[in-house]
């Protein structure tokens, strides 16, 4: 009877457990990330009785043998934030605290007062380094958003391609104080200077005979506006409206930017090989150039692979970052520390770090969130399950106290 008793106690208490996990799994049900326990019982070492029969095992009731997390993919929740990330695979986020790697599935991330990205926490997320130019490295350490520009873009190469009506009469010669009577058709384009600085360039056509054109490049020449002749030649076209000369479809003209501070030697060539001269008003079809001002980052993006690219308010675009992932042979024997980390223990392994889509780890969702795995159907289930357990186990006690009962009664 003390047997039976103490073995109800032994149930009681791992039902009680059992209880307790299915109340934490309960309670997380909403915690981004969180991975549900379940609860794994053994009976005790029994007690053997020798008789006539043989020998009969008398169980001395039951344990807790293990608690382990249930590392099962969760559900995913869009959101409107493209820092809200989550791991479709077996990876995990790698924080830093102060020096101390952790881990979690749990992808809220923000940008902190210094431009870092960090969880709830303040805890820094870890990913490889970009230099500069955009190129990636293999130094992982803390992301940062903040010190990140588009540095301007000097003006090389330009295109533009143009109409020029064949039905115009002949006008000149060219006149910078009186441009627009003494050419017959003007295309502007903006360029930048090597500190990013933009500059209105007009280019005016003046036919001057037969399928021949003048060409007068003209732009400001000092910081008051006085207007200068940059670059000047004579377009040829043959008798079907094609673009002969200059050779290659290419002229080129040298700017001074130096009253702006920027350089005093910037040479641009233009493509004009797509320039016709038909019977048709002159027109410009298609203006395009190579150098843009400096930016500033205005949005980011990131990839599946898990690079971020900056979008800079110039139109510019530049990888910044990767984010890097964790990876452990077991899982399941990672050190809770609460606050949705995992620390790393012998029983998980050593974390293997590597890129998100390589190596198992997953490929990483923007805008979306990995919400818990817990199961509240199974959860009740195993609620009443429990609890049945625990009644069981109290009714063996108060039996087991009536027949003690009795048998004191005997003497009477």
């Amino acid at each position: 009877m003390l047997t039976a008793m103490y073995s109800a106690i032994s149930g009681l208490n791992a039902n009680g457990v059992s209880l307790s996990v299915i109340g934490d799994n309960i309670a997380n049900m909403n915690t981004i990330g969180f991975k549900g326990s379940r609860i794994a019982f053994a009976d005790i070492l029994s007690q053997s009785l020798t008789g006539i029969s043989g020998n009969n095992q008398v169980g001395r009731g039951v344990m807790v043998s293990d608690i382990s997390p249930l590392f099962t993919q969760g559900s995913f929740e869009t959101t409107a934030n493209v820092l809200d990330l989550a791991v479709d695979g077996d990876g995990f986020f790698i924080v830093n605290d102060n020096g101390a790697n952790y881990y979690t599935r749990a992808g809220q991330f923000s940008v902190d007062k210094d431009g870092y990205l960090v969880n709830p926490e303040g805890l820094r997320l870890q990913g490889y380094q970009y230099s500069a130019a955009g190129l990636p490295t293999s130094v992982i350490g803390d992301i940062n958003i903040a010190a990140v520009n588009s540095p301007p873009n000097a003006t090389a190469n330009a295109v533009m391609t143009v109409n020029l009506d064949s039905r115009e009469s002949t006008t000149g010669p060219f006149d910078i104080n009186n441009p627009q009577t003494t050419s017959n058709f003007s295309a502007s384009m903006t360029i930048y200077d090597t500190l990013g600085n933009p500059h209105l360039v007009t280019t005016y056509y003046t036919k001057t005979g037969a399928n021949t054109w003048d060409y007068n490049i003209v732009t400001e020449t000092d910081t008051a506006g006085t207007l200068g002749v940059i670059a000047s030649g004579t377009l040829q076209f043959d008798d079907t409206g094609a673009l002969t000369a200059p050779a290659g479809g290419t002229y080129s003209a040298t700017f001074d930017f130096s009253p702006w501070g920027a350089g005093n030697a910037q040479a641009v060539t233009f493509d004009i090989s797509g320039m016709t001269q038909y019977g048709a008003e002159s027109a410009t079809i298609f203006l395009s150039q190579d150098g843009y001002t400096a930016g500033s980052l205005s949005n980011l993006a990131i990839s599946e692979d898990g690079v971020i690219t900056g979008i800079f308010t110039n139109g510019q675009t530049r990888a910044m970052s990767q984010i890097a992932l964790a990876r452990f042979s077991s899982p399941t024997g990672l050190t809770k520390m609460g606050r949705n980390l995992y620390g790393e223990s012998n029983e998980s392994g050593t974390v293997i770090v590597g890129q998100p889509s390589t190596s198992g780890n997953g490929r990483i969702l923007s805008n979306t969130l990995e919400l818990s795995n817990v199961d509240l159907a199974e959860e009740f289930v195993k609620m009443i399950s429990s609890q049945r357990g625990f009644q069981a186990n109290s009714r063996v006690i108060t039996t087991s106290d009536e027949l003690m009962l009795e048998l004191v009664n005997l003497k009477r």
